[in-house]
């Protein structure tokens, strides 16, 4: 019975992540002298894009804590997070591409 409230607990976990947003950008019009301007810009970052890394890599470990806790109890769980953080970070700060091109 645990094992399945943890599973279906994570997977709700993992799904409310990949729902947030990971960018927006909003459009600004400005008026000068008759003439209408548009300006492309994210005034007010969110407090995801402003914490994307660190979220990232927590995300990995707590990832990683509970299918190492779920498969192997205390122990499983602290390799899991071990496993989980260093994926993420590899992943975060160099596999993933920074730059987008529009």
């Amino acid at each position: 019975m645990t094992k399945k409230l943890l599973t279906a607990l994570m997977c709700l976990v993992l799904l409310a992540a990949a729902a947030i947003p990971s960018s927006a950008q909003t459009r600004h019009r400005r008026h000068y002298a008759r003439r209408t301007y548009y300006t492309y810009s994210a005034p007010h970052r969110s407090f995801w894009q402003k914490h994307r890394d660190k979220l990232t890599v927590a995300g990995g470990t707590l990832g990683g804590a509970l299918v190492g806790g779920i498969a192997g109890g205390h122990k499983g769980a602290a390799i899991g997070a071990l496993a989980g953080g260093g994926g993420s970070a590899l992943y975060t700060y160099k596999i993933r591409k920074r730059h987008r091109r529009y």
